[in-house]
């Protein structure tokens, strides 16, 4: 077991942890060296220490609902038969499920919130050299085509707002509140370069949210008012810096949908439209069982031969939404679980995001705003269907719900009254 009486073996395994974030964003086939340290390093941890194994049971209301979602999905490709390549993303929270052991070592908290907070702010460089040197209207980071830019954008959300609320974070240096500030700027700035409409607005109600928790908890309710009308105003100035693409996108959402028909689908907006139409069919034909997992696609496209479906859908795998993504492969059950999933680690990191103890809010915060930010993208996008966002989620959320736990427990219990 780590303990105190070596620092260097703390020191490698919180930088690891710190890393891990930036390693899912980029094309690095060594990249999955800190993963295997990392995962050899939890399960030592809950296999010979006590401690951490009761970390990972407190922390079930996160840890319970993903090991059900990864029997789940694994009994749903079995019973349909489906290529257990398609299983092979899902396949990784079981993974993340033994990662999230490491998290029950005595970190090094500072290296933690550095480490999150610089990949964002790596990936907001990254953002403005494609955009700003290479041209790149629409950018989309150095793991993606530019169909993924969307799950890039709310990437660097969620590790903005992990580095927003540090900066808010009370008794911190000034050098690092700074860092912190610099950080979340340049992954804020690199987000709006993605354009992806659904993260930025899922953003706007998570950064209130951050900033209306901080202030709780500090006290400084003029100071929380304050970020928040700064917030707004760099995002104005933002899109404006941005020759009016983004809010030509914006603008384009209400024509579409006012306009969307059986003959008239093309368009993006339109185009999900009908990818959620085909999905309440396949819902509607497969209730309970689900067409399988992935399967969404090739539903489509029989519908499509059909007739029944227009076919400007027909290059789409997924239905641009996770929850009508898990009911029509996973019918019914498989909408509930991921429900569960979202719905019990906003209990177990909303209950703590206001403790007193900065040990706890952090992390418990961090989660928070993690776990929203995919559960609001998750109404109009995929957010689990490719590797990087999937693991962003599950070892971000595991792992802080474990050290929260493992912080509950070694937190001193209060002096009974004499």
């Amino acid at each position: 077991m780590l303990d105190k009486t070596n620092p260097w073996r703390m020191w490698i395994v919180s930088l690891l942890i710190a890393i891990m974030p930036l390693t899912f964003a980029v094309p690095v086939k060594a990249k999955s060296v800190p993963a295997a340290i990392l995962l050899l390093m939890g399960i030592w941890m809950l296999l010979s220490d006590p401690e951490a194994r009761r970390a990972w049971r407190r922390a079930l209301w996160v840890t319970g609902p993903a090991a059900l979602a990864f029997l789940f999905w694994l009994a749903n490709t079995a019973l349909h038969g489906i290529d257990w390549r398609d299983f092979d993303v899902m396949s990784h929270v079981l993974a993340f499920l033994l990662i999230a052991g490491s998290f029950a070592a005595p970190l090094r908290t500072d290296v933690l919130r550095l480490g999150f907070s610089g990949s964002a702010g790596v990936l907001g460089a990254v953002c403005l050299e494609q955009h700003y040197v290479e041209g790149i209207d629409r950018v989309y980071g150095i793991n993606n085509g530019q169909w993924g830019a969307i799950e890039f954008g709310m990437f660097m959300l969620v590790l903005s707002l992990i580095a927003i609320a540090q900066a808010l974070r009370t008794g911190l240096p000034r050098w690092e509140r700074i860092v912190h500030v610099i950080f979340a700027l340049l992954g804020l700035y690199g987000a709006m370069l993605t354009q992806s409409r659904g993260p930025l607005l899922a953003f706007v109600p998570v950064f209130a949210a951050v900033v209306l928790i901080q202030s709780r908890r500090s006290g400084h309710w003029r100071q929380g008012l304050l970020i928040l009308l700064l917030g707004v105003g760099a995002a104005i100035a933002a899109a404006t810096a941005l020759h009016g693409e983004m809010i030509e996108r914006f603008a384009a959402v209400k024509e579409e949908v006012a306009t969307y028909s059986d003959q008239e689908t093309q368009g993006a907006v339109r185009e999900r439209l009908e990818m959620w139409r085909t999905a309440a069919m396949a819902i509607e034909a497969h209730p309970l069982t689900g067409v399988g997992l992935n399967q969404f696609g090739d539903y489509a496209r029989a519908r499509i031969a059909e007739g029944e479906v227009s076919a400007t859908v027909e290059r789409y795998d997924h239905p641009h939404s996770e929850y009508l993504e898990w009911a029509v492969t996973g019918g019914i059950p498989g909408l509930l679980i991921l429900l569960l999933l979202f719905g019990g680690a906003l209990a177990f990191f909303g209950r703590h995001a206001l403790d007193p103890d900065n040990a706890i809010a952090m992390p418990a915060c961090a989660g928070f705003s993690t776990v929203c930010m995919y559960a609001l993208c998750g109404m109009t996008d995929n957010v689990f269907y490719r590797a990087m966002p999937h693991s962003l989620y599950f070892f971000l959320t595991l792992g802080l719900a474990v050290f929260v736990a493992r912080m509950l427990a070694t937190r001193p219990s209060p002096p009974e009254p004499s």
